[in-house]
């Protein structure tokens, strides 16, 4: 399971950290990833400076936007999950093509 923390900390929180996890949340639930990505919150990671804070995994990343964080959530969720597996994610839960 890959683990996507993002940060609700005062300033991510101004910052659109809320919008972030919805759009999140919409992907996995539209692409049916929810049983392979866990979302979860967090709160600070010290980098407020840096934009609105969140991980894969390990991996600490900062989006300045939620859309610019929609978009990068996306294409690294779905890489994480081709490593995962070595055919690559070609269908989610039920058989949907993801």
């Amino acid at each position: 399971m890959i683990t996507v923390t993002v940060c609700v900390g005062s300033s991510c929180h101004i910052k659109g950290a809320r919008e972030m996890i919805a759009r999140f949340n919409e992907f996995l639930t539209k692409k049916g990833l929810e049983d392979m990505v866990e979302l979860k919150g967090s709160f600070c990671m010290e980098r407020c400076g840096e934009g609105i804070n969140w991980k894969i995994n390990d991996e600490i990343l900062s989006s300045s936007s939620a859309e610019e964080g929609a978009k990068m959530f996306r294409k690294k969720v779905l890489n994480a999950l081709k490593e995962k597996t070595p055919e690559g994610p070609a269908e989610g839960p039920g058989g949907r093509r993801i």
